[in-house]
């Protein structure tokens, strides 16, 4: 398997007024993070709004994304309520090459952890591909300790995990224990804690708009350049704390508006951002990161 260690941007999708996706913007979108340096995208995952999206929708976002990542490497995110739309967006993933696929435990109906782990062997036989798990017991209701995951990444249909916890002591337990498997840090305010405990790279969302902050930290952190690192998290926490006072979808819409993309808003019932807002992220945000260049 391909080094699949580094940055990934975990992509926006934009709107147009009606709801439909703006095909467009999205392109830019991705040719505006490989000039930040993001090593490869996560695509349909829960920043571009894909559990709001049907399956058709889902597979053009990934059929862009693949038309325009030149080299990048490519993880698609799968996970849906039904597991009969996860099995079709998994079998276009193949289709498109995309290197792995991924997706959120199955949610709402308090599954048990056989279940859980059922549904994921499933999707990895079906499809015949390496799959990620995606953890992310906040929002999923799915919690995993060391064992449950020991399951997976002892198993090769497993490349690894995401990994959305602010549990470090499982993250390293995991990763000592299995170094050859891919451990991608999720939480953005936090990726310095995840590499220093073994993380591979990361995934995140505000990588939409300042991915290099995060090429540089992991870069200052192989390093051994520490202090210039945390500095550098400090600026990307900054800009992550305004996010969080606005709402942390509807912001990263109006950043990459401001950038000068057409984005729109979110998809309802997210609300609109206010015009209060938008003049905090101008102050704010805006003249700390890179300007678009596509």
């Amino acid at each position: 398997m391909k080094n699949l260690k580094g940055i990934y941007t975990a992509l926006l999708t934009p709107f147009h007024e009606d709801g439909s996706i703006n095909e467009k913007e999205l392109a830019r979108l991705v040719r505006h993070n490989l000039n930040l340096g993001a090593d490869g995208f996560y695509v349909c995952g829960s920043t571009a709004e894909a559990l709001m999206l049907n399956v058709e929708e889902r597979k053009r976002i990934m059929n862009i994304v693949k038309e325009n990542a030149e080299n990048a490497n490519l993880i698609a995110h799968i996970g849906a309520i039904s597991e009969r739309d996860a099995h079709l967006l998994a079998a276009y993933a193949r289709e498109l090459e995309y290197d792995l696929i991924s997706s959120v435990a199955p949610f709402y109906y308090k599954f048990s952890f056989p279940e859980v782990r059922d549904y994921y062997f499933r999707l990895a036989d079906r499809s015949g591909m390496k799959m990620l798990v995606y953890h992310i017991p906040l929002y999923s209701g799915v919690g995993m300790g060391f064992d449950e995951m020991a399951s997976f990444l002892n198993d090769d249909r497993f490349a690894g995990i995401k990994y959305t916890s602010n549990d470090f002591f499982t993250m390293e337990r995991a990763k000592a224990a299995f170094p050859d498997k891919l451990i991608l840090n999720g939480y953005d305010e936090m990726i310095l804690s995840g590499l220093a405990m073994g993380a591979d790279g990361g995934i995140g969302s505000t990588y939409n708009f300042m991915a290099d902050k995060f090429v540089l930290i992991r870069k200052l952190f192989h390093e051994g350049k520490v202090e210039e690192a945390r500095k550098v998290q400090n600026e990307a926490n900054r800009i992550i704390a305004v996010l969080i006072r606005i709402g942390v979808m509807q912001a990263e819409k109006e950043i990459m508006n401001q950038l000068g993309f057409d984005f729109g808003s979110c998809l309802p019932p997210f609300s609109k951002i206010t015009e209060e807002g938008k003049e905090l992220l101008k102050k704010e945000v805006l003249p700390y990161i890179q300007k678009a260049r596509v």
